[in-house]
């Protein structure tokens, strides 16, 4: 699939315009364009922008509130229950990291809850935003559609439901850990439906339990849980600690985003920040982050196999790149983006 590729600062510069011409505040625009583009610059191009055109629908059907009230409830000095007032899961999700790392700053950490939130793409661009202060960011949320059902069964009533950690180290870039508990993100899928590519057999299911592989036909499936039944409970988990624990919506209550433009999501988030120093010492700490980096990255490897990777070891150079030579955008995406520009009369039409 063909793909041209573009500067960060112009895409962010598109999508800050973009949602300016639908009348969200300036803030809001560009706190979005930045988590946005940082989605694809950790390679997960399914919630980067890709994503603009399905927002800049919901936006015209009338299901973001673009004036949001967007405040802590329920607040301790550990804790705090945002409600995210319908406003854009992007900002949310930044106020919901920004307040947990000032309770983390003073208290140690701080475990903060959402609702009433919205999809807000990549969960490893959230949990890496305390790194820059040394803490270890964890983030949680129940997802915006409902595409696996519980383990044994074919009612829909589980979404990707993803998690992510990110764990600072000295020398050695951080642990960057973001995964759907189901074998892929929807997301993906969507982006091989979109560039015509089979999926790999393992990904999807069709109700009689046959593999399915062709992405265009995915409402015919569903997705399946990592390792089997331990992801399925730990999907399910993650929809206690977002969902029911926040007041969010879980199971039943989740509203198919992919579909319906127009009703509130209500959508579950979790954000935890924590100071390794409550611990132990901050540099002991990332002097033996680095050994055991080291110690696993250089074991011995499977005869043909390796080299052996830590989750997060790549994203540094990968950004490096990007921001270097430019961050590709699927050529069915570049379509959709120029006819947006077109329809909005941008100065910039992303022309090649």
């Amino acid at each position: 699939m063909s793909e041209i590729r573009y500067p960060v600062e112009r895409l962010e510069n598109f999508i800050h315009a973009v949602l300016a011409a639908h009348d969200v505040l300036d803030d809001h625009a560009r706190i979005c364009a930045v988590r946005m583009i940082e989605a694809d610059l950790h390679g997960m191009h399914g919630h980067g922008i890709f994503r603009l055109p399905p927002y800049c629908r919901r936006i015209r059907e009338g299901g973001y509130n673009l004036r949001p009230d967007i405040r802590a409830e329920r607040e301790t000095h550990v804790s705090a229950l945002v409600d995210g007032d319908n406003g854009f899961g992007q900002v949310v999700v930044t106020f919901a990291a920004e307040l947990a790392i000032q309770k983390a700053r003073e208290s140690g950490l701080a475990w903060i809850g959402i609702h009433h939130g919205n999809h807000a793409g990549a969960a490893g661009v959230y949990a890496a935003l305390p790194l820059a202060h040394d803490m270890i960011g964890m983030y949680m949320a129940v997802a915006n559609a409902n595409h696996m059902p519980p383990w044994g069964g074919v009612d829909m009533l589980l979404s990707t439901n993803p998690i992510a950690y990110a764990i600072p180290a000295g020398e050695e870039p951080p642990f960057v850990l973001d995964m759907a508990t189901t074998e892929t993100s929807y997301g993906k899928v969507k982006v091989y439906a979109q560039e015509g590519r089979p999926m790999p057999e393992g990904w999807m299911m069709t109700k009689d339990g046959k593999p399915l592989t062709d992405a265009s036909r995915a409402e015919e499936g569903f997705l399946l849980p990592i390792g089997g039944h331990k992801g399925y409970g730990l999907n399910m988990m993650i929809g206690a600690l977002a969902g029911v624990l926040n007041g969010a919506a879980f199971g039943s209550d989740v509203i198919d985003f992919n579909k319906d433009f127009k009703t509130p999501t209500n959508t579950g988030q979790v954000f935890f920040a924590m100071r390794p120093d409550i611990f132990r010492d901050l540099d002991e700490f990332k002097t033996e982050m680095d050994l055991r980096i080291r110690e696993i990255r250089n074991s011995a490897p499977m005869e043909g196999g390796g080299p052996i990777r830590i989750p997060g070891e790549n994203l540094a150079r990968r950004k490096e790149q990007m921001r270097r030579d430019g961050v590709p955008v699927a050529a069915p995406v570049v379509v959709q983006l120029r006819g947006l520009a077109e329809e909005l009369d941008l100065e910039d039409k992303l022309a090649d």
